[in-house]
């Protein structure tokens, strides 16, 4: 579903505001959230940082924290269908009528300061908050120190992990990148770090205040699924195993309730929280996978930490028969990295181009290795009709196929299987999103 009239013009009209996508730094921003009186931060706040697993930990932590009673909001980026699942309060995404007034408030106090689409946004989030949620857990855009969101001091920091992505902005190495996604903690402030083996510059930058998986806590993995937190003198546990598929989501779903055990009251989590949410949590383009003769797997893998985790899932799950990748990359992502972390479990490639102004074209794709080197199909103009050539070559009980690349990548599939399901009389993919 699309956006409602009234919100797409926003949203075209805020694409053209600033001259650039991403314009890392906080005075421009910072001068229109001030005329807004968001700051100081008008409702207590979490910040999420990392190269990967943001998306899933806030989900966890938003779902813990809905279960304690609490009023929750939830900001991430990007999204799949509409502009609305970005900002969610309730657990639900944003009503219109709700961002339309914050898009009002945003561009009154704005005057002649030009905001980039994120920016914007991100103001856009924390108007809708304020006065309607008891606390907001606000997912970092790119980096951390120069990031909209960390306008804010928050109860408390979370960096995820740390790997190589948007080195053009972040710089070329662990150590320069965890330096930028450290710019979200704060002195005296809890902090914790999903990442077991942290660059020593988020150490240094964190202090005596931060958690970091494998040091502090561990997830310790059990019978029939369950798993126990272990860390800092408390066992919580056995717990049910996150719905989220994949072992990289048992780390997000361990860091997740590592945070919760840090954040200062009213807003405390403990086990009976954990029991109930993690098991409810479910999001697109995560491991999810499409039943059927011909299962389609579908994740939002860009990078190639990411790519490697897909791939330790797959292997995980192995078909009896063949794995065909459609796959699709933007331009300023390391695709032959992401290729390379899926080259041991894929048989067959059907690179396409991206649906996007910034998308590598499909014979790009065709010409990198190792997909050059491998059997290979294409390229095709879409990931709809690169879908539609593997699911015609794919055998129903023995092969599969797994849709990477972006989540503009997983949305066009989604989108795709939708209008083949109904041709073929079946029930639409099921829809996954945060649980009610």
């Amino acid at each position: 579903m699309a956006e409602s009239p009234e919100l797409r013009a926003w949203l075209e009209r805020i694409e053209a505001g600033h001259p650039a996508d991403i314009a890392l730094g906080l005075d421009r921003v910072g001068a229109v959230a001030e005329r807004l009186g968001l700051l100081p931060a008008p409702v207590p706040v979490v910040l999420v940082g990392g190269t990967n697993g943001k998306g899933s930990v806030v989900a966890f932590l938003e779902a813990a924290l809905r279960e304690a009673g609490h009023r929750v909001g939830a900001y991430t980026s990007p999204h799949f269908f509409r502009f609305n699942e970005r900002i969610r309060i309730g657990g639900r995404p944003a009503a219109d009528a709700t961002l339309l007034s914050a898009f009002e408030a945003v561009e009154a106090a704005r005057g002649n300061t030009p905001l980039t689409y994120f920016e914007f946004t991100t103001l856009v989030a924390m108007s809708a908050f304020r006065e309607v949620v008891d606390i907001a857990v606000l997912e970092v855009g790119l980096g951390g120190r120069l990031d909209a969101v960390n306008l804010w001091d928050p109860l408390l920091s979370v960096v995820t992990s740390i790997d190589l992505d948007h080195q053009a902005f972040l710089g070329g190495d662990r150590e320069t990148i965890g330096a930028e996604k450290a710019g979200i903690f704060r002195p005296g402030v809890p902090a914790v770090c999903g990442d077991p083996r942290p660059p020593r510059s988020l150490l240094e930058a964190a202090g005596e205040d931060l958690w970091v998986q494998g040091r502090d806590f561990t997830a310790t993995p059990g019978e029939a699924g369950e798993w126990q937190w272990v860390g800092s003198g408390r066992t919580l546990g056995p717990l049910p195993g996150p719905r989220l598929a994949g072992a990289y989501q048992l780390r997000n779903a361990a860091t997740a309730v590592a945070a919760g055990l840090r954040l200062p009251e009213p807003f405390g989590l403990d086990e009976v929280h954990w029991r109930a949410a993690l098991p409810r949590v479910a999001l697109p383009g995560r491991g999810q996978q499409v039943p059927g003769p011909i299962p389609v797997w579908l994740d939002v893998a860009h990078n190639p930490a990411a790519a490697r985790g897909l791939a330790d899932l797959l292997q995980g799950n192995p078909a009896s028969g063949r794995t065909l990748a459609v796959f699709g990359a933007m331009q300023d992502k390391d695709a032959r990295g992401v290729a390379d972390s899926m080259a041991a479990v894929i048989d067959r490639w059907y690179p396409c181009n991206m649906p996007a102004e910034r998308g590598m074209a499909g014979e790009e794709l065709a010409r990198t290795p190792p997909i050059s080197t491998m059997e290979c199909r294409g390229p095709f103009p879409d990931p709809a009709a690169a879908l539609e050539a593997a699911r015609g070559d794919a055998r129903p009980g023995r092969d599969r196929i797994v849709v990477f690349g972006s989540f503009l990548m997983v949305a066009a599939a989604l989108e795709a299987l939708e209008e083949a399901f109904a041709r073929e009389g079946r029930e639409p993919p099921p829809e996954e999103g945060l649980l009610q």
